[in-house]
């Protein structure tokens, strides 16, 4: 299917207190994304740190991030995982708490083959009738989803876009070529979002938006109107910022950001650990040269 995500959207990080989720920190959060103009909020993706949440805490963002999120912004819940009776089960939960759309990352640690990535969002898409985005990041997770594996889940009935992250320009090229008119294309690295949108992709899964989200909209916007001049403006001055919240392990950075920016994101949880002094300094730097306040 085409036409589930356009423009901007924002894999949004998880606020933590030693008890919990700070939901009113992630209500502050998903304030300033819908203030900036952001499209689309993804929750529980590899951002949000799903991987030392338990069950019920995931269970409690759902549902608050359903509370709070208008519908005319799209809210899209990660669920996939290394097992597949798992993500099967919550993308279930997900549809059943009214989520817009499923964000399934491929099996991470299993190595699986080609065949079983294709059975994999084959049993997700029969178990939901919302659009599900398949999640390429072969980086994070061992497997990479290749550009015929792409054409082959693109023709299940609910598959409504790749989320592109593996860093390789000609295989995303080629998975366009291949999936184009059947599903859409996202661009899952910040430092490709350009190139990705100009190649036909209709949005970005971004990082950097937790932290700059009218500048990602920005981006996303001129390329939709083909004012490259003022695109490539807008992604020269994004691009030390996404060096930066890349300078460490997702989301270790961004994190800090989102704390710079005055908002009590708190720390990752273990086994991240808490940014080195030299990437906070680079970090602040960049923020301050995309004309974002950072707290003294």
């Amino acid at each position: 299917m085409t036409g589930f995500l356009k423009g901007s959207g924002t894999a949004m990080i998880t606020p933590f207190t030693r008890g919990g989720v700070n939901l009113d920190a992630f209500s502050a959060l998903v304030d300033y994304q819908i203030a900036g103009g952001t499209d689309a909020l993804i929750v529980l993706g590899t951002t949000g740190e799903p991987a030392t949440m338990s069950e019920d805490e995931k269970l409690e963002l759902m549902r608050f991030a359903r509370k709070i999120t208008p519908e005319n912004v799209k809210l899209i819940f990660g669920t996939g995982g290394n097992c597949t009776e798992k993500a099967v089960t919550m993308s279930k939960v997900a549809q059943d708490l009214g989520a817009d759309g499923v964000l399934a990352v491929t099996p991470y640690y299993n190595k699986c083959t080609q065949r079983g990535l294709y059975e994999y969002y084959k049993a997700i898409c029969a178990a939901v009738t919302v659009p599900v985005i398949a999640y390429n990041v072969p980086g994070r997770t061992g497997v990479n989803l290749l550009p015929e594996t792409a054409e082959a889940i693109a023709e299940l009935a609910n598959l409504a876009g790749i989320k592109e992250a593996s860093g390789n320009m000609a295989q995303v090229m080629e998975t366009a070529r291949r999936t184009r008119g059947k599903c859409d294309l996202y661009s899952g690295e910040d430092a490709l979002n350009l190139p990705i949108l100009c190649a036909g992709g209709t949005a970005v899964i971004s990082v950097v938006s937790n932290l700059a989200p009218r500048a990602v909209k920005g981006l996303c916007t001129a390329v939709e109107k083909s004012d490259l001049k003022r695109a490539n403006a807008i992604s020269d001055m994004l691009l030390p910022l996404a060096a930066a919240c890349f300078s460490e392990v997702n989301p270790i950075p961004v994190k800090a950001g989102a704390n710079l920016l005055g908002f009590e994101a708190g720390l990752p949880r273990a086994p991240l650990t808490e940014i080195e002094p030299n990437h906070l300094r680079q970090l602040e730097a960049a923020m301050i040269s995309c004309g974002l306040k950072v707290k003294a």
